[in-house]
């Protein structure tokens, strides 16, 4: 193979398909385009590093130059691809034009900010990467008061380690109830009780319609009326999936890049995994579903025809204050047996057949988790 496998990224699915890769075949050579600096983290570790007083680099695994010698591999950081040719098999980077026998997308995805009016709109921040909490530091750092656009998986996780770091925090949640798309409300009300604990402010069915600044402040203007001075506000209101390259280069997008069971784009030699991937008709942005896929194009790559089956998921909230685990499907589930105590829930999903099709498990009683993950995990069949 003269050309190497050039990968554009460098998160969790750009460094799991490097090792993948590097397990079965330690010379293919491998290039790492990236836009970043390229350090090896672990990107769940973001959402508890202000109450562990953790910086940026505190969650550094390997720097970028330990990562490249270990894998052999040609990482280029600060690398900012401006286009691709699909046809010449041709990547075009700072100026630069890089040829590739197989081109991988790894460009994870990027924070969503909900549109909002003011003079300070700009100010709204995100922490979805170690560039972003590098930058978000020195704000929290000073910040007394915290505003968080979102009550979801990641929106309740940086609220409650922020309020756990002694930061006055409020969460701002369009829903009915937090993790409003993941969970009935029976399920959330312990743990919007929690953050009530922590001293927390929970704004339900309610949006941030304009910013300004205020003196030293933010004045947030809420869709009643509301009105709230804070010092930051980060926005936790989802991810959407890095796809203007692909689609820049005429490769067929929807939601994220379209590939199917082996990773394949429309487009010849082209892959893409993780984030910005979108299998089969559906995103899958968790680590297991990114680590399956990076074995199965692992092979793909060096010649082994492999497809990916994916199996029941387990989703975790890691709010240590209450943890809640999850699996399989609990909303068109025709049945459910709930054991709730005061040590926690567990909530077991069935089928006509009185097949387990889903559970979650909060507080204490997220020790059954795996046994439940097992027994869900025979019933189903992989996704």
């Amino acid at each position: 193979m003269s050309e190497p496998i050039i990968i554009i990224g460098s998160g969790f699915a750009a460094y799991q398909l490097v090792k993948t890769i590097r397990r079965m075949d330690g010379e293919v050579p491998l290039t790492v385009l990236t836009a970043d600096d390229g350090h090896e983290y672990n990107k769940p570790d973001l959402s508890h590093a202000f109450s562990k007083q953790q910086t940026a680099d505190d969650l550094v695994l390997k720097r970028a130059d330990v990562f490249a010698n270990e894998h052999n591999i040609t990482l280029l950081t600060q690398a900012v691809v401006e286009d691709i040719d699909t046809q010449s098999h041709c990547v075009f980077s700072n100026g630069k034009k890089y040829s590739y026998s197989k081109l991988v997308f790894a460009t994870g995805a990027t924070a969503y900010i909900p549109p909002v009016q003011g003079n300070a709109a700009d100010h709204v921040m995100t922490v979805n990467s170690l560039t972003e909490l590098r930058a978000l530091e020195p704000s929290v750092r000073r910040a007394k008061r915290i505003a968080i656009m979102g009550g979801g998986l990641i929106g309740v996780e940086i609220a409650m380690d922020l309020a756990r770091s002694g930061k006055s925090v409020v969460v701002i949640e369009p829903n009915i109830n937090l993790l409003g798309d993941l969970v009935p409300e029976f399920i959330a009300r312990p743990l919007e009780r929690q953050m009530l604990q922590l001293g927390t402010t929970l704004c339900l069915e309610e949006s941030v319609t304009e910013i300004n600044q205020q003196d030293q402040a933010l004045s947030l203007t809420l869709q009643s009326g509301k009105t709230m001075a804070v010092d930051v506000v980060i926005s936790a209101a989802g991810l959407s999936p890095n796809t203007t390259l692909a689609s820049q280069a005429g490769i067929k997008v929807n939601k994220g890049i379209c590939v199917d069971t082996t990773l394949r784009t429309s487009a010849t030699d082209v892959f893409a995994l993780g984030d910005c991937a979108e299998i089969e008709g559906r995103v899958r942005p968790y680590l297991q579903a990114i680590s399956l896929s990076a074995n199965t194009l692992g092979q793909q790559l060096l010649g082994v025809d492999s497809g990916l089956n994916l199996p029941a998921m387990m989703i975790r909230v890691k709010t240590p204050n209450y943890p809640i685990y999850m699996a399989g499907n609990i909303h068109s589930s025709t049945s459910w047996a709930i054991n709730m105590t005061n040590s926690g829930i567990v909530m077991q999903a069935s089928d006509d057949d009185q097949q387990l099709t889903g559970f979650v498990v909060t507080g204490e009683q997220v020790t059954q988790a795996y046994t439940l993950f097992r027994q869900l995990s025979v019933a189903t069949k992989p996704l």
